[in-house]
């Protein structure tokens, strides 16, 4: 971190549906991120502000993208990150598809005309073990008061099905099971809404974050949780605190389509890195 004292930090602010992020571009040189750094990074009221930080690279020949929960803590997968990326990308090369590679595979993205981007966010786990959880148990209906389905989206998820979303104290429900003992690395926690044929209102817990506006990934669990219920068919579509979300369960993954926002670029000045030595 030192090396960015006299220089200053260059990085981007976007969004997703409100699902926030700091995208910093390491495609001409490493980048060193402490947990403090993160961390004071991810404060809204004396960093920037942010629920996952990004970093690009091209260690490999093809764009890698990293990921960090505001606590400071990796994470595998972000669907909203990883579409506005592919937005920032495609609009600088004038791609209308491409392949980013992260800790959860290889995932395709395209442009989805009228100014959406649309991510193949790879095929879930439904397998205990692969999710992971703590032993084996029926993925479809956890041992868990309100018999909540479990998926794996390179992240673990953990989906309730509710009668009223807004019913549920989000603040006090989302910590308790984001710490469940049957989820080993902590898990995002969904409550879910059918409101119609194929279409569902969800509101999301972020492990390592709390209460976010949006969240892909969860989405994308949300949608196999709520197929593999029989609530629903393959195509679905999601509304979020922020906005809405296409959602499609093909052979090849779950493809998830919306909106995207590059809000700034800004640069992290010598004295606030230099505050964190």
């Amino acid at each position: 971190m030192s090396g960015f004292v006299t220089s200053g930090l260059p990085f981007m602010k976007m969004h997703g549906l409100g699902n926030d992020f700091v995208v910093i571009d390491a495609r001409r040189g490493d980048v060193a991120l402490e947990p403090s750094l993160l961390r004071a990074l991810g404060d809204r009221h004396r960093g920037v502000g942010f629920d996952q930080l990004a970093v690009m690279s091209d260690r490999s020949g093809v764009l890698e993208l990293r990921f960090y929960n505001a606590d400071g803590s990796a994470s595998a997968a972000c669907g909203n990150a990883t579409r506005c990326i592919a937005r920032h990308v495609m609009d600088q090369t004038g791609q209308s598809d491409l392949t980013l590679k992260t800790e959860r595979g290889v995932l395709s993205a395209r442009d989805a005309g009228n100014g959406l981007t649309s991510v193949n966010m790879g095929s879930p786990h439904t397998a205990w073990d692969q999710i992971p959880l703590a032993q084996q148990v029926d993925t479809l209906a956890l041992p868990i008061a309100g018999k909540p389905v479990a998926t794996g989206m390179g992240n673990p998820h953990c989906t309730f099905f509710v009668e009223d979303v807004m019913a549920v104290d989000l603040d006090t429900f989302g910590p308790q099971y984001e710490h469940h003992p049957l989820f080993p690395h902590r898990t995002n926690v969904q409550i879910a809404e059918i409101t119609g044929p194929d279409r569902i209102r969800m509101r999301v817990w972020e492990r390592g974050v709390g209460i976010t506006l949006a969240s892909g990934s969860s989405s994308c669990a949300t949608a196999v949780a709520a197929a593999r219920r029989g609530l629903t068919g393959r195509q679905v579509e999601i509304a979020l605190d922020g906005g809405r979300l296409d959602l499609d369960w093909r052979d090849d993954g779950v493809w998830m389509t919306g909106p995207t926002a590059h809000v700034f670029d800004g640069t992290l000045t010598p004295e606030f890195l230099a505050s964190l030595s």
